[in-house]
């Protein structure tokens, strides 16, 4: 089994909804889907890293991890620009917008999101 992060989603409809717009502008896309799961990886191709947005295995409600953040890979500032649009149209709030980061270095350009069920999202170009 290859890599993977499971994230939690409270209303699993709105979370599709948004890690579909959002991970597209990336070039990810589902690559399987079942009751109350759906997994994402780069050009769905099911190899590599996978993103699991999943009704927790539990049955207890879905919470955001304080402090835990997805950190994922553009290849430009147009699209961490695109995916940080995505994500505030399709239901995401908003944690930072995109720019400049020179904390983490000269070429660092970022954009924070949450995604519908709290889950922190960065999307990154360091370039």
């Amino acid at each position: 089994m290859d890599h993977y992060v499971t994230l939690g989603a409270v209303d699993g409809e709105a979370s599709n909804r948004f890690y579909d717009a959002v991970l597209a502008t990336i070039g990810w896309s589902s690559h399987m889907s079942f009751p109350g799961w759906r997994a994402y990886s780069k050009a769905g191709a099911g190899a590599g890293l996978t993103i699991w947005v999943a009704k927790p295995f539990d049955g207890n409600a879905a919470t955001a991890g304080n402090g835990a953040m997805l950190g994922l890979a553009a290849e430009s500032r147009a699209q961490v620009d695109a995916f940080h649009a995505a994500a505030m149209a399709n239901g995401g709030s908003d944690e930072g917008a995109p720019g400049p980061r020179p904390n983490y270095g000269p070429n660092w350009y970022a954009g924070y999101v949450r995604d519908p069920s709290g889950n922190k999202l960065a999307i990154v170009f360091n370039g």
